[in-house]
């Protein structure tokens, strides 16, 4: 019985921790770090809170030491999947009752195990797992994993306080309902915070879910879903299901009683699945909710009245932060050319500073691509443009995976403004340059809101206020994060929700109040405290 209105507590930013030198935060993550070099996990499937040995096992290695194993895991099967579609669907009705006060409980502690006592744990996965920087990791895996669960709870709680009016008699109720059957969650691997929201955001809607995470950040995503187990998550709320993506498809995909799906992956896959969700509509039992943020080819765009030092710092740091595998990285820059042996002297001495090698290395920069398959596609489109004469490698250029998938930061200048890199998605440390004529200034306006599918993110640098008014209202359907004299990278839950439309997604904006109302089936309850007995209306009482 809960009798009270309860307060949520108030959710705050997490702070960040430096790991500057001679910090206790150094200390111990590097202590970590070191103690998950040594150790090789051995990753279940986990359904129904059991863990769960497969026959198909595959590793988990250190992308910047690919012969270092840190992890075994068991890849679930079709047999897996369906058992954890049945234990979503049977622990459904347990969860969608308990007392909402409990349920936030349950990610509020999650959320300070992740900022507390596993804060080290968590980033040192991520680190080894996905060759992510001290400080990238930071911001990803503590702070912004830690604040979507906590703003996820308070967004909850805002909408189950967003309530019709009444009148005389008459009580109106909203009542906020989880969807009917199960959510889906496939998540990418450049965060661990976005693999911990998107299935923890239904789940404190109460949804259950299946996820499925990245199979190359599987290993952080072990520990935050034993993180929830140890914050009292029941059995069977959320199952997590590594797999190979073609089986989700077949098996959880199709199932009649999907009712949601939370995505965060290439635009190619998510169109098939959308695809794939149509063939099979007629087979729902309720039209599946389809939230899903997808790629980006995001821009700055200078201003001859930009200040040059800032545009090359948000390129060099929007570009290369992560190896250039945020879905908000800066790919693509328009310098006018008053400005540009200015900005290209200033993005090239500062390129050539950035060390890249192996993140337990706290002086590197840069990490390595995630695998193979990636160091591969991204090297193509390096010498894509070694080839042709239609651009220049002014920085980097180089790689190397005889150890690391190693990939030096790249730098292209082009004289098209739809050349190839500066269209397609590359999710890599390059970034393309097209010099523009300061009096094509409204042509090139058009080529930065036409070149690319995607509108996710986009930065402009200007002095001139009638110039940002400008270009804020030229460019208003090319990104759905916009940044004024800022790097386009960097939203933080509860500041910047981040998401984009066009080829970017359904730009529902994950860590907010938009995205958590997705997973909700609202009932409105009408309560009338005087019935009528009447059944004619006065309008009748003449001709």
């Amino acid at each position: 019985m809960s009798n009270g209105v309860f307060n949520i507590p108030t959710p705050k930013n997490e702070p960040g921790n430096t790991y500057a030198p001679g910090t206790k935060e150094r200390e111990t993550l590097k202590a970590e770090l070191k103690r998950q070099s040594d150790t090789v996990v051995d990753i279940p499937v986990i359904i129904n809170g059991e863990n769960i040995k497969t026959d198909t096992v595959k590793q988990v290695v250190m992308p910047h030491d690919h012969q270092h194993v840190l992890a075994n895991f068991s890849l679930a099967g079709e047999k897996e999947l369906r058992d954890a579609v049945e234990a979503a669907l049977a622990a459904k009705e347990s969860w969608a009752n308990m007392p909402w006060q409990h349920r936030a409980s349950i990610f509020l502690k999650a959320a300070d195990l992740i900022s507390g006592p596993y804060r080290d744990v968590i980033n040192a996965a991520t680190m080894l797992g996905q060759s992510k920087t001290a400080y990238q990791t930071e911001i990803d895996a503590a702070q912004e994993l830690a604040d979507f669960l906590r703003f996820g709870v308070d967004y909850a709680n805002q909408i189950y306080q967003m309530q019709p009016d009444s009148m005389k008699n008459i009580w109106n109720r909203l009542e906020y309902r989880p969807l009917d059957g199960f959510v889906l969650a496939i998540s990418p691997f450049n965060f661990t915070a976005i693999g911990g929201n998107l299935p923890s955001a239904p789940a404190i809607m109460g949804n259950v879910v299946v996820w499925k995470p990245a199979s190359t950040s599987v290993l952080s995503n072990y520990y935050f879903m034993r993180i929830l187990e140890e914050a009292g998550l029941p059995k069977g709320v959320i199952n997590f299901v590594p797999s190979r993506g073609s089986q989700v498809s077949e098996v959880v995909l199709t199932d009649p009683r999907m009712s949601g799906f939370h995505f965060t992956g290439s635009t190619s896959v998510f169109q098939t699945i959308w695809k794939n969700v149509g063939e099979n509509i007629m087979n729902y039992k309720s039209y599946p909710r389809l939230v899903g943020e997808t790629g980006g080819k995001d821009f700055v765009f200078a201003h001859e009245t930009a200040q040059a030092d800032k545009v090359v710092a948000a390129l060099v740091r929007g570009a290369f932060e992560y190896q250039g595998q945020k879905c908000s990285a800066a790919s693509r820059a328009y310098i006018p050319a008053s400005m540009w042996e200015e900005v290209k002297a200033g993005v090239v001495e500062e390129t050539a500073k950035l060390k890249v090698g192996d993140v337990r290395d706290f002086r590197n920069f840069m990490g390595a691509v995630i695998d193979k398959p990636a160091f591969d596609s991204i090297t193509s489109y390096i010498d894509y443009a070694a080839d042709s004469e239609e651009a220049e490698i002014i920085a980097g250029g180089t790689y190397d995976d005889s150890k690391g998938y190693f990939v030096q930061p790249t730098i292209i200048v082009t004289t098209n403004p739809n050349f190839k890199t500066m269209t397609e998605e590359i999710f890599g440390p390059v970034l393309t340059i097209y010099v523009y004529e300061n009096d094509q200034l409204e042509d090139t306006l058009t080529a930065v809101d036409t070149a690319s599918m995607y509108a996710l993110t986009g930065a402009i640098f200007a002095q001139d206020r009638e110039a940002i008014m400008h270009l804020e209202r030229r460019l208003s359907g090319a990104a759905g994060n916009f940044y004024i004299n800022d790097k386009p990278t960097g939203a933080v839950i509860n500041q910047q929700p981040f998401g984009g439309s066009r080829g970017s997604g359904t730009n529902d904006k994950a860590g907010s109040v938009f995205n958590m109302i997705r997973w909700t089936s609202p009932r409105i309850i009408k309560e009338n405290f005087a019935p009528t007995t009447e059944i004619a209306y006065p309008f009748m009482d003449e001709e």
